[in-house]
């Protein structure tokens, strides 16, 4: 039986040149990112980028746009309908996607939620101690879960561990906001504080003095009968 004889696909032109920026291998592994310029394998393409006329552009002639302005076609959009490439230099086009990426996993970090416990009859010299530490955990960024733990017959004293919350989200008004009311859970009177962002716990500056009165005071210039 005879094999069918082996013919390649189309191939680009020849005249086709090659934009600088293709051979993107580092350790001798391609990197998992945008295909860019001959790479790109539609027929034609949506560009988009700053000093290029957005359109609709055969490949070979996108190709030439991204060479005379000595940067890349970068494939963005492949599933749109034609794909959408950018011009632009790869290497801008990875920091700016590398910045993105940190900016987004630096939102989504994990709030630390520091705990600090009461007993429902705590002293002013521990209360203090434990309120200087709450204001560092705020100042660092951390939430604080202040609760009032009540042992055996000391749940008789919930109104007081109340009291104690309230003052205490209150002594911390300049770092923390209240998240939630004291709430009882079991044997624990819980509640949360957020951290503020820095300037929004000062208070407004008060009203300049009217001086009116004492300029006029003051004024000798005589005044017409």
């Amino acid at each position: 039986m005879n094999k069918k004889p082996y013919r390649p696909g189309p191939k680009r032109p020849s005249n086709a040149t090659r934009p600088r920026g293709r051979n993107r291998q580092m350790g001798g592994k391609k990197e998992d990112t945008n295909p860019i310029n001959d790479e790109i394998r539609a027929s034609e393409v949506r560009l988009v980028g700053d000093n290029v006329e957005q359109g609709i552009y055969p490949i070979d002639e996108a190709l030439k746009i991204a060479e005379g302005l000595e940067l890349d076609l970068i494939l963005i959009a492949p599933q749109a309908e034609p794909p959408v490439c950018r011009v632009m230099d790869y290497q801008k086009f990875k920091f700016q996607q590398r910045k993105h990426a940190k900016e987004q996993k630096a939102k989504s970090t994990k709030l630390v939620v520091k705990e600090i416990r009461f007993g429902p009859q705590t002293d002013e010299h521990d209360y203090n101690f434990k309120l200087k530490h709450a204001i560092g955990f705020l100042k660092e960024g951390a939430k604080v879960k202040s609760y009032v733990f009540f042992k055996g017959r000391s749940i008789l004293f919930k109104e007081q561990g109340e009291v104690l919350l309230l003052r205490f989200a209150n002594d911390l008004e300049e770092y923390g906001k209240l998240d939630q009311m004291p709430v009882l859970e079991g044997k624990r009177m819980t509640i949360m504080l957020s951290p503020k962002k820095p300037g929004s716990g000062k208070k407004k500056d008060a009203p300049a003095p009217d001086n009116r009165a004492d300029q006029q005071d003051n004024d000798n210039t005589p005044v017409e009968e």
